[in-house]
């Protein structure tokens, strides 16, 4: 299925063609939240990385709730793309976390595992810290484009190598708000 989205008359918009609906998001989360509950987490800190995961994270935190898992959550802004869709190879902290994570057991909170260099960069991060375990979760895994050995201990979905959007992940700050993880074509994506 494919959707066209409304853009203002001058700035044209890609389509968005449907690869994973929000049923099928939906109960994912559900899984994923009962497979987190089943590790009985001590003290769980749950670390959103922010900007493309807040959708997924607001999410899964309920189901977490509904799991009988009580979190508290914090928020990390990282970037190895800044303006470009192609990572630099270099991470920055533009938003760090304010809560102690020393003695706790921590979850990482992503959109994509990709090259792998942000979600191991913030692992590594908090593990310095003192966190008791650091934990991640991705909602989608694109294993042919990893960079550095990182796996993710709790996956949503493995995505072919597309350009997604939706569900918090964006595209020069649109699509956000949709309620599906969709897809645009590579020749419709501008340069980064």
């Amino acid at each position: 299925m494919t959707v066209e989205t409304p853009s203002p008359a001058s700035t044209p918009l890609p389509a968005v063609r449907v690869l994973y609906d929000a049923d099928a998001i939906a109960a994912r989360n559900r899984e994923l939240a009962e497979e987190i509950a089943a590790i009985h987490p001590h003290r769980l800190l749950v670390v959103c990385v922010l900007k493309g995961s807040f959708v997924f994270a607001a999410d899964l935190i309920r189901a977490l709730h509904a799991a009988g898992v009580a979190p508290e959550v914090e928020f990390i802004i990282l970037s190895s793309y800044r303006t470009s869709t192609v990572s630099s190879g270099r991470v920055q902290i533009l938003r760090d976390v304010e809560s102690e994570v020393r003695g706790r057991d921590v979850l990482l909170v992503d959109d994509i595992l990709e090259s792998g260099r942000t979600l191991a960069f913030a692992k590594d991060l908090l593990a310095a810290r003192g966190a008791a375990r650091v934990r991640t979760c991705v909602l989608l895994e694109k294993p042919g484009k990893r960079a550095v050995k990182v796996d993710a201990d709790f996956l949503g979905f493995r995505c072919e190598d597309v350009f997604v959007v939706g569900y918090g992940m964006d595209i020069a700050h649109a699509f956000r708000q949709l309620p599906f993880v969709g897809v645009v074509d590579h020749a419709d994506v501008p340069p980064g």
